[in-house]
């Protein structure tokens, strides 16, 4: 009997890491984050500001691993999972990458704003920001469950 090799330290983290960002928790407050961010610039709180900086790098490994993965924000993160697994990118001209490239510049503006305390401004990128990263996930989720089932889906 052939066991496997023992995976090495990095596979291991690796894997824990998205075991748990897969809670649902952690993928959900991560779109609490830009809102957060934006208004700690808006109200130039610095404590504020690291808070949601920490939250951040933190989120992905904060919820512990969660025992179903069926939800919807639970399939978001494994079909990351398995986009960048598969080498494909996160930014491109190719659809629907180039989604989270529109979303560079709708994030800037709204830090601008947010900047500049133009809360209108803010508001309008934020929601086209979250939007355009709303659209891209759901669409590699939809992308990853037609590669299983051998169709393609827009």
């Amino acid at each position: 009997m052939v066991s496997d090799p023992p995976a090495s330290l990095r596979d291991r983290l690796e894997a824990t890491f998205w075991e748990r960002h897969a809670n649902p928790w952690s993928a959900g407050t991560r779109f609490l984050t830009m809102p957060a961010l934006l208004y700690a610039i808006y109200t130039r709180d610095r404590r504020l500001f690291a808070a949601v900086v920490a939250f951040t790098v933190v989120n992905p490994v904060l919820f512990p691993r969660p025992e179903r993965t069926d939800s919807w924000l639970s399939r978001i993160v494994l079909a990351e999972r398995e986009w960048l697994g598969d080498e494909r990118g996160t930014m491109g001209l190719d659809y629907p990458n180039v989604l989270n490239l529109l979303n560079v510049p709708a994030t800037l503006v709204a830090l601008w704003a947010a900047w500049r305390r133009r809360p209108l401004g803010a508001l309008v990128a934020c929601v086209a920001a979250m939007g355009l990263k709303i659209w891209w996930v759901d669409a590699i989720i939809r992308r990853t469950d037609a590669g299983r089932s051998g169709q393609w889906a827009e």
